[in-house]
């Protein structure tokens, strides 16, 4: 072998010696006799070095895998041959293989079995206990092998062909037949000989076992001897969280339901008698972590059980398994409160499915309803955060306790379909008694009694959040402790997780203030103050940002007594912030967009008239109009580009704030009924200008084609003396990006106001092409695949705009462009529809075809149109399905019904071609594969002709 590339398997070598070891991988995978090279090194132990002895079983694996069938029946035993070989050294090496060579050697002897178990190596097992027999070393490999061959036949997160899945399940029933009893037999010997001298491979064969348990016939495993062997392992520290395991695999195998309920009562009983139930005397989380989970697969199984069993009619049957998942309540109300989360989360399922249950039953039994109660009270303790939970910093703990709590609100919601009012009724004490002494209450338990109530809305539902009306005991009891909650005071806890718990409650019952308008002046304090938009941690100003838009939206027209107090307090927040250095502005820019929408909102809601509101919107936007003017100057002088580019965030920002006010805007109250159009047309004035500066085009641009997106929405046609000019500074220099984001502005304009614009079109659609035609042709690089990708958008967009132009009943701006460029532009659409593999814009290009030809195909379309439609449309519509790169299996490629219509109803009638010819045409043409249709062509030529 080439030992100066092998140098390069080593993780330290450098980048050179790496490459070549990779080139000469390649090169012995391909070669027709290197993999006897590696194999001979294997059998005879020539290297010592871990990386080229995993690089040898690599290139076998490799040899295996792809080229098997190649060799000659002389060469494949040897390749048996080398494996059993290299297996029994391994007995004899002074020291054990490294792990990962061990289970590359595994994998590989999982890839010969599944090629040669039914053919040429049916004693595969046999052959390999032969040479280890009971030898630790040769155990541990036999047990690998074990585990890679189950992952070959029933790993489902492999994803197998149907061969393979038909092959897989032959292989078991094989095996099944003829080995399982036998491997069986020899787990049982390895764990009865290793139980108390070697844990490491006792833990790896009830990992075996529990693989296997699944696909095999369970009497071998459930029986007595193998039962009691396990329950032995459960008193067994450093086993027994593996016969854990390999326990939870028995219960979850698929059986018949009065079995399986035996089975589990049976090993319920012994665990219970070993004392493993008593679970308040063990302190080994890890393992109470896997009894938690065999717990609840035993609960979920019987839960299984009992629903086949109620289906079927055994109403016996499901009565005694019914009595058995009672029996186990107890025990599961134990892991659920448990205090380590790991445990507790476990069993949620088994406690989920039970009230499932208890829901289909007519009446609950006193001990049933104690048992709600119970997983109520443990549900509402574990929702507690911990002293731990660090808010300033999260990290992975506190994810995981994030979604624990998910896991928890679930049971919550379930408790509320078996007893809402029992629930009501617990919340409701928790919640009193707790807000009685917010002062002197632990954060933890007071932001649970608030998150509780804050889960009713979800776990009560009702529409449109209708939560105080209709049913009486729930709308007063929901009331009560929503004038509870903004009355105690409790807004004013000096924790951030209260602070949040009580805006988000608050703006989730939103409709309590419809009921109760007397509280909405305490709750907008507690916005504006320091509990809210001035809170000292930028977290919570920005939730509150966030919530404080939602709280104002959902108030509407309650909102009017305070519209100009709140304007009035929320003025510094507005403010833009100025890229100087050191100035901390209270919110981020992002959190002032929800203050500038809540601004509009107010405003344009308001019961003012016109011109007030006019004057008021004036007042909000005339400071980032001055503001933008000022920062545009400077701008334009600025020379460091690190200046130049917080100086063009926020200009951007100005425009953008801009922008959002407008969101308030509807077709019940549009602009030009609140008297704002003059407003925002100083705006845009304002802004436009930013179009010619030459500094940061990218970013300057971006925000005022956004601007102009929501002012085409507002303005209407006061918008459209602007258009022009500003789309000749968005075509000046621009790269495809540019381009690709102007269009759908474009399109915007022209899908609105349509016949409107036809003269703007006309005069700025050549220019336009020009520039996307320009950027297209620009050389690039043949690595370059970012720059091949805004072609190939550009390219979809320019499609988009043809197909907006002539959906749009608009093709004669095309027409009037002269015949030239008419030419020129209807090629780049045959181009797109045969030439470029892109599905998305093929389609588009076949939708303007057939839009062109319904328009012009006339006698008064342009001249020459119905040449060009012979000439090139027809064509185009036979040589794309012949494309190799065209799919037609692909739902997006798939000719559009549009091009087969045509030519089913006009094109090929047109030729006098027979009605059942050309039913049979365009049935080929959607068949899947091309090569079905290129044969069918040349019958159809010969057929069609006259």
């Amino acid at each position: 072998m080439d030992e100066q590339a092998l140098l390069g398997l080593n993780p330290n070598a450098d980048a050179d010696f790496r490459q070549r070891a990779l080139a000469y991988f390649e090169q012995l995978k391909v070669s027709q006799d290197a993999w006897q090279v590696c194999a001979e090194a294997l059998a005879q132990s020539i290297y010592s070095d871990d990386h080229i002895k995993f690089f040898c079983f690599q290139v076998l694996e490799h040899q295996i895998k792809f080229k098997y069938s190649e060799l000659t029946e002389v060469q494949q035993q040897l390749i048996r041959e080398t494996l059993i070989t290299w297996l029994q050294a391994q007995m004899l090496n002074p020291q054990p293989e490294k792990t990962f060579i061990r289970n590359k050697a595994a994998q590989v002897f999982a890839l010969l079995f599944v090629t040669e178990y039914l053919t040429k190596w049916p004693k595969f097992f046999f052959d390999i206990l032969s040479v280890v027999d009971l030898n630790p070393r040769g155990v541990d490999m036999y047990l690998r092998i074990l585990m890679a061959v189950d992952a070959e036949l029933v790993d489902r997160d492999v994803v197998h062909t149907s061969e393979e899945a038909r092959r897989n399940t032959l292989l078991k029933d094989t095996m099944r037949e003829q080995c399982i009893p036998s491997l069986v037999e020899s787990w049982y010997q390895i764990l009865q000989n290793y139980q108390y001298n070697n844990s490491e491979l006792t833990c790896q064969c009830l990992e075996v076992v529990g693989a296997y348990v699944s696909w095999i016939d369970l009497s071998l495993i459930a029986n007595e001897r193998f039962i009691n062997m396990l329950l032995g392992h459960m008193s067994v520290e450093v086993l027994r969280e593996e016969a854990c395991d390999c326990l939870f695999e028995i219960v979850n195998k698929g059986m018949d339901p009065t079995d399986k309920t035996k089975l589990v009562e049976s090993l319920c009983q012994v665990l219970q008698s070993a004392g493993l139930f008593s679970i308040d005397q063990e302190d080994d989380v890890d393992f109470l972590a896997r009894f938690s989970k065999l717990i609840n697969g035993m609960g979920q199984a019987l839960i299984a059980s009992w629903t086949k069993l109620v289906k079927s009619g055994d109403i016996k049957s499901a009565q005694d398994t019914l009595q058995a998942i009672e029996a186990k309540v107890a025990l599961m109300l134990q892991l659920l409160i448990h205090e380590d989360d790991d445990i507790s989360s476990n069993i949620i399922g088994f406690c989920y499915d039970y009230l499932h249950i208890l829901k289909q039953l007519s009446v609950l039994s006193d001990q049933q309803k104690a048992n709600v109660e119970a997983i109520m009270l443990a549900v509402m303790k574990k929702l507690t955060y911990d002293e731990e939970y660090n808010f300033e910093n999260e990290g992975e703990d506190e994810a995981m306790f994030v979604e624990y709590r998910k896991q928890l609100k679930l049971l919550l919601d379930r408790l509320a379909q078996v007893s809402p009012e029992l629930l009501l009724a617990s919340v409701r004490r928790v919640f009193n008694t707790t807000l009685q002494n917010w002062q002197t209450t632990r954060f933890m338990e007071v932001e649970v009694a608030i998150r509780l109530l804050y889960m009713l809305a979800e776990a009560l539902p009702v529409s449109h959040g209708a939560h105080f009306s209709g049913d009486v005991t729930k709308a007063t009891a929901l009331q009560d402790m929503m004038r509870t909650l903004v009355t105690s005071g409790v807004s004013a806890y000096q924790h951030t997780s209260v602070t949040l718990e009580f805006f988000e409650t608050v703006v989730r019952y939103e409709k309590f203030f419809a009921v109760e308008p007397q509280h909405i002046p305490t709750v907008l304090m507690a916005f504006l103050d320091h509990r809210g938009l001035r809170h000292t941690s930028p977290k919570v100003r920005s939730r509150i940002a966030y919530l404080f838009s939602r709280f104002v939206k959902s108030l509407n027209k309650q909102m009017n007594p305070f519209i100009e107090d709140v304007l009035n307090r929320i003025q510094d927040l507005l403010e833009l912030s100025p890229p100087e250095n050191g100035y901390q502005a209270l919110l981020s820019s992002d959190d002032q967009l929800f203050i500038y929408e809540t601004a509009g909102v107010l405003i344009v809601n308001s019961e003012y008239s016109a011109e007030r509101k006019q004057v008021l919107m004036r007042n909000l936007l005339t400071p980032l109009m001055e503001k933008f003017k000022v920062l545009l100057e400077k701008l334009m002088m600025a020379q460091d580009e690190d200046r130049q580019m917080a100086l063009a965030d926020c200009l951007n920002h100005a425009v953008g704030f801009a922008s959002r006010t407008s969101k308030a805007f509807s077709n019940k109250q549009t602009v030009k009924q609140c008297g704002c159009s003059e407003v925002y047309l100083d705006c845009l004035q304002t802004f436009l200008p930013a179009l010619s500066c030459p500094l940061q085009k990218e970013v300057l641009r971006s925000g005022v084609r956004t601007f102009l997106h929501r002012m085409i929405i507002c303005l209407e046609e006061e918008v459209l003396p602007f258009i022009p000019s500003a789309s000749e500074h968005m075509l000046k220099d621009c790269e495809a990006k540019d381009l690709q984001e102007f269009i759908p502005l474009i399109n915007q304009i022209t899908a609105k106001f349509k016949t409107q614009v036809s003269p703007f079109l006309q005069q700025m659609f050549m220019p336009l092409l020009h520039a996307i035609f320009e950027v297209l042709l620009l050389p690039a690089e043949e690595n370059d695949q970012s720059a091949a990708l805004e072609k190939q958008m550009l390219r979809r967009s320019y499609f988009a705009f043809l197909q907006t132009v002539t959906g749009s009943g608009m093709s004669e701006v095309i027409a009037n462009q002269g015949a030239q460029n008419v030419e020129r532009v209807l090629f780049t659409v045959i181009q797109g529809a045969v030439d470029y593999p892109d599905p998305i814009a093929q389609k588009t290009c076949f939708i303007i075809l057939s839009k062109l030809v319904e328009l012009w195909g006339g006698k008064d379309g342009p001249v020459g149109f119905a040449d060009f439609v012979y000439k090139h449309i027809v064509p185009a519509c036979f040589l794309a399905p012949l494309k190799q790169t065209f799919d037609l299996a692909d739902a997006q490629t798939v000719l559009g019904p549009e091009c087969i219509q045509y030519l089913q109803q006009e094109y090929l009638p047109s030729l006098q071609v027979a009605p059942e010819i050309i039913q049979e045409f365009c049935q080929a043409l959607q068949q899947p594969d091309a090569k079905v249709f290129k044969n069918y062509l040349k019958v159809f030529f010969q057929r069609a002709k006259p």
